[in-house]
């Protein structure tokens, strides 16, 4: 496994509804994720999954679960990734409050 630069492994899984159809936006939010987090990260996996599932993991730990918060903006969980792999990373325009 390649290291990141705190020297730590950070894997994030996205597990979504194959009965739904949720690759497509699996997979945006992944790519999402890679972008903005392409040194961070070791690892990134789609997980397919049943009953409406669509939960983001960061090292096995649920950070967003649409059941509870509904679907995600990409900002938010890239926020709460950043909290846990990069603390104090900024996320560019994407964090700067709307006028």
């Amino acid at each position: 496994m390649t290291d990141t630069p705190g020297g730590e492994p950070h894997r994030v899984q996205i597990e979504y509804c194959t009965q739904c159809r949720w690759l497509p936006r699996a997979a945006w939010l992944a790519q999402e994720l890679l972008t903005t987090f392409e040194t961070e990260l070791t690892e990134l996996a789609l997980k397919p999954g049943k009953g409406g599932v669509f939960v983001v993991r960061v090292n096995d730990e649920v950070v967003w679960d649409r059941r509870e918060q509904g679907f995600p903006e990409p900002t938010a969980v890239k926020r709460l990734v950043r909290d846990r792999v990069a603390p104090g990373k900024p996320l560019g325009h994407s964090e700067r409050p709307a006028q």
